[in-house]
């Protein structure tokens, strides 16, 4: 259900703005996307799982509270983000 740190690794490289950045809204959201797609599967399947179902969508609150934070410090910066990552907006 959670990602594993050799995942996250990878997340971590492929968005990080600068070299050592783990904690740029681009990584963050990222790794929320990546967690938030791996609920979305195991709900598929526990569809009566509604503790898990709340932190999903503290997950996503989370996400969307990111990314418009992305939005509104630099637009450019948040399309590539969302087209990257395959998110609707």
């Amino acid at each position: 259900m959670s990602i594993t740190a050799k995942r996250k690794a990878e997340l971590i490289s492929e968005y990080a703005v600068k070299p050592g950045d783990t904690g740029s809204p681009e990584v963050q959201v990222a790794i929320l996307t990546e967690r938030i797609v791996n609920l979305t599967e195991h709900f598929k399947t526990n569809k009566k799982d509604n503790h898990s179902r709340r932190g999903l969508l503290a997950m996503v609150t989370q996400r969307r509270r990111l990314l418009d934070y992305v939005k509104k410090k630099d637009e450019a910066r948040y399309q590539d983000l969302i087209k990257r990552l395959g998110l609707r907006r």
